[in-house]
């Protein structure tokens, strides 16, 4: 894990440097917050100009729910998904140790509002947006589009390597930062935090992939989700990636992304 940082650095430095398709202009650092907010939060914005409405999906990085910005970190997925013709914000939220459990949850709404404001100015269709996040981020990316019903309307979410039974980490430092205590103390956080709790026969699919060597987040997490999504009627299964570990479904994701583009591309522009 050491070494995680630079790998990423040189993966996102390779990815930053192929150059964007033809007519995609890259915004970076787009304030999405009101100025009310309690912290100015910032977004890179990949768009097409003069064309018509496209998907869109809101991307979120991982780094166990910590306000440390590193949302250059999904700067690969953000150049595939512009490659197949999505609008990409790819962004930052609040996190621990400033902030807790539901912070983020109420910042991954204002975008996807700010989104749907904003739509016009961005070639955005706002009946068609998406969630993908990477570790905590796809559990923010699930939680925020299954909580309370799916109140942002969200069509579909991609989740890689997420932590989706919170319960199941009643150990861990980062789930107790981030919710604010342990899983004895306060047990109904730890499951309505859990998307594998919020699943409702209303909620959008999901696509979910996942090392099968991940010891920071145990695929027992991918598979109850999955399970909690065919409880409900949906066909979901997870997508293994063979002898993976967490950092490398990330670095070396294999097909996984372009297969979560297909599952993105059935849910949104068919």
């Amino acid at each position: 894990m050491a070494m995680l940082p630079a790998l990423l650095g040189v993966s996102c430095m390779n990815s930053t440097l192929l150059p964007l398709p033809p007519g995609v202009k890259r915004q970076a650092n787009v304030r999405y917050t009101p100025d009310h907010w309690p912290k100015p939060l910032l977004a890179d914005v990949y768009h097409r100009t003069g064309e018509p409405p496209a998907p869109a999906v809101l991307l979120i990085h991982g780094g166990s729910w910590a306000e440390n910005g590193q949302r250059w970190t999904m700067n690969p997925i953000a150049k595939a998904l512009v490659r197949r013709g999505y609008v990409v914000v790819n962004v930052s939220y609040r996190g621990t140790p400033g902030d807790r459990y539901p912070a983020p949850i109420a910042d991954l709404r204002e975008a996807i509002r700010w989104m749907r404001a904003n739509a016009a100015r961005y070639g955005i269709d706002g009946d068609k947006i998406a969630t993908y996040g990477f570790s905590a981020g796809a559990h923010l990316a699930a939680q925020v589009a299954l909580q309370d019903g799916n109140p942002s309307k969200v069509r579909a979410i991609v989740a890689a390597s997420g932590p989706f039974n919170l319960s199941l980490d009643a150990g861990g430092d980062a789930v107790r930062e981030f919710l604010g205590g342990t899983r004895d103390k306060i047990p109904d956080r730890f499951r309505e935090a859990s998307p594998v709790n919020q699943v409702t026969r209303s909620s959008p699919p999901i696509f979910i992939y996942h090392g099968t060597r991940d010891s920071l987040v145990p695929p027992e997490h991918a598979s109850e989700m999955a399970a909690a999504y065919r409880k409900q009627g949906f066909d979901t299964t997870v997508h293994w990636l063979e002898g993976r570990k967490h950092a490398g479904v990330l670095l070396f994701p294999g097909k996984a992304v372009e297969d979560a583009i297909d599952f993105l591309d059935i849910c949104l522009k068919r």
